[in-house]
């Protein structure tokens, strides 16, 4: 059985220097409320990656959903950052690591 999970890379668009405390701040709860929500697997702040603000690795049950959630992200939402989506294929011990 295939074990699907999406993850979204934030890049830093033009606007990103003007990025408000408003704005993280509905950030970190938009995170907390995946969270809380089951939706989030990790995600974190891309630290030498020229442009790349950070990345979340999403838990839902379709690309649709997971393209919702990237959408109402508060940084792409208010222009400060765009986004890609990448459906991984999780390797695991219970699937021999798709062997």
């Amino acid at each position: 059985m295939n074990k699907l999970m999406y993850m979204m890379l934030i890049e830093k668009s033009k606007t990103y220097n003007r990025l408000t405390k408003a704005a993280v701040t509905e950030h970190v709860e938009n995170i907390r409320a995946l969270d809380e929500a089951g939706k989030l697997e990790i995600c974190g702040v891309c630290k030498g990656w020229p442009g790349m603000a950070g990345m979340y690795i999403l838990k839902t049950d379709t690309r649709e959903e997971a393209e919702a959630l990237c959408r109402q992200e508060p940084l792409v939402a208010g222009g400060y950052a765009t986004y890609k989506l990448v459906t991984l294929q999780i390797a695991e011990r219970e699937n021999n690591y798709l062997l």
